[in-house]
């Protein structure tokens, strides 16, 4: 491998490690786990369904079945007469294929 190709794949690499930004841990999402084999997390706002599947996958070390990604509104928020806006976030569900399975009490070290 020539030395472009090395700092190329370093460098999208590194992107990936930037691009999930943590488990969405709800009530929703603990029953989509339980019962689809789903993880809910909340992702990077640029980040598109190949990028999440391919940090799941270099992070976690599992095998990803699917994606999908939706954009959630940040609600409006009102103190007295001042309106103000939450951000808008992205969050990404992932299936996992049979079988595999990610612990986060363990560190997120797969199964």
């Amino acid at each position: 491998m020539s030395e472009s190709a090395k700092a190329l794949n370093a460098g999208r690499q590194q992107r990936l490690m930037q691009v999930l930004l943590g488990p969405a841990i709800s009530e929703k999402s603990t029953m989509v786990g339980d019962k689809h084999n789903q993880i809910v997390f909340r992702v990077d706002r640029a980040a598109t369904k190949g990028d999440v599947k391919a940090a799941v996958e270099l992070m976690f070390k599992v095998e990803v079945d699917g994606v999908q990604v939706l954009n959630v509104k940040g609600k409006e928020k009102r103190t007295g007469r001042f309106i103000g806006r939450r951000n808008h976030w992205k969050k990404a569900y992932v299936r996992l294929k049979a079988g595999q399975e990610i612990n986060f009490a363990e560190g997120g070290e797969a199964k």
